[in-house]
């Protein structure tokens, strides 16, 4: 698992012990879930920030701030062995303070009271490392009629790479987007790919497709050298045109590919427009981020409302900012059901699972939801030549020690100091009443 390696989160920890068990159990199979390790080890830090701050009477914020890595440390080794390439993590957090008006939760929190309702405020500072396998390979075709085939071993479920991938190479090459066309998902096609996982695509699929376009633009020089006869040095690449230098003389890069496909220029020259790139090592990065919730409780029934939630992220560069929301809220989604409401139960005696299906299995659905406020706080990888360090995961890590938190900060008075996930009502119930069992 990849959790334990950024056990640190984003504070300055010089020392890290971390033991791993495996276990034999009757239960069903599990396999790695939305962000595979790092939300129980940033839950399992953040809690302990809150908790250690209420023990040693500090404030949760600024003891936060007086452990947290600085920028001038970056790159910065961890005590496992890893190395964050990149991240400005107390800008993140001040950013996520002011969007969320954490100075202005006194009040909302006396107005929620007269209300009859019991109000909380909670914060989570996370990091993750997005890696995945490392195998994948990007294939690229520009025809002579006017398109552009792109062809890699990643599977859009949603994440929107017909058009983040169309972004990217429209930049590189200079061309229209409408003229990119992604295919996947055909082995017939693709001859290498692993998969979209570990918020990996964009992230190799901008380092592939740059490689390949670098391979393709160095052949059109070529070719245009040839027939525009000038030297390929003397050759210029720009806004999907190859010119010579200092001139308007040129060709774009659609007639250099159907120059190329007639098969009359000299050998080395024909042939079809394109090229391909593959990657076989890893190529980690390090996505990172503050999230802020805020809820209320009701006494009567334990029943927990997220009222406001805030997520500053920082994902590298931002391709398409409108596609990293949505995969931001569908973690948050996931990581609000993981603290309220999912639970795998299972039968003492036989092992026999009992929430089979989504008839007796609770999931976080929309209503549940306020309106999300989410900003970037962006700091480009410099692994990639985009910048890019992968959006799908945070929030599912920063959400459950976020809504834990402010669950914590909301039961205050009834002298509870922590409770486990799923927090639901029957068990926030029970630990407002200070029943023995309400924490187990």
């Amino acid at each position: 698992a990849r959790g334990p390696t950024v056990t640190n989160g984003v504070y300055e920890l010089p020392t890290a012990h971390v033991i791993s068990k495996a276990v034999f159990t009757n239960t069903s199979p599990t396999a790695s879930y939305r962000g595979a390790g790092r939300p129980e080890s940033m839950f399992v830090l953040e809690r302990l920030i809150d908790h250690a701050a209420a023990v040693c009477g500090f404030d949760r914020i600024e003891l936060r701030r007086r452990n947290m890595i600085r920028p001038t440390l970056i790159p910065y080794a961890n005590p496992l062995g890893v190395s964050y390439d990149s991240g400005d993590f107390g800008t993140g957090m001040e950013m996520a303070l002011e969007l969320s008006d954490w100075a202005g939760f006194p009040a909302r929190r006396a107005e929620a009271r007269a209300r009859g309702r019991f109000s909380g405020i909670g914060l989570a500072n996370y990091i993750e490392t997005a890696t995945g396998y490392p195998v994948e390979r990007a294939e690229m075709l520009v025809r002579p009629e006017g398109g552009i085939d792109l062809v890699i071993g990643t599977q859009s479920s949603g994440q929107g790479h017909e058009t983040s991938y169309a972004q990217v190479v429209a930049e590189y090459l200079g061309v229209p987007m409408d003229c990119i066309t992604l295919l996947t998902g055909d082995t017939d096609l693709v001859r290498a790919g692993s998969g979209s996982h570990s918020s990996r695509s964009m992230r190799l699929a901008g380092l592939l497709f740059r490689r390949a376009s670098d391979e393709i633009i160095a052949q059109g020089n070529r070719i245009a050298g040839h027939l525009l006869e000038a030297a390929p040095e003397d050759i210029a690449f720009h806004d999907g045109r190859f010119t010579i230098v200092g001139t308007d003389r040129g060709m774009n890069i659609f007639a250099i590919a159907a120059a190329a496909a007639a098969g009359d220029l000299p050998e080395g020259l024909s042939g079809p427009l394109g090229a391909a790139a593959e990657i076989d090592t890893p190529l980690p990065s390090y996505p990172n981020g503050c999230h802020v919730a805020e809820v209320e409780v009701d006494p009567d029934t334990g029943t927990v409302e997220i009222v406001r939630y805030t997520g500053i992220d920082d994902v590298g560069r931002v391709i398409n900012p409108l596609i990293v929301d949505g995969q931001t809220h569908g973690g948050i989604a996931q990581g609000a059901g993981q603290a309220l409401m999912e639970d795998c139960t299972f039968d003492s005696r036989t092992g026999q699972v009992l929430a089979g299906t989504f008839m007796d299995y609770a999931m976080p659905r929309a209503d549940i939801f306020p309106t999300f406020d989410l900003e970037f706080n962006e700091v480009p990888a410099p692994s990639t030549p985009l910048g890019v360090k992968g959006g799908g995961e945070g929030g599912a890590t920063g959400a459950p020690p976020a809504i834990v938190n402010a669950i914590c900060d909301a039961l205050l008075e009834f002298g509870v100091t922590h409770i486990e996930m799923p927090a639901t009502p029957e068990r926030v119930w029970r630990a407002m009443t200070k029943n023995p069992a309400s924490t187990q």
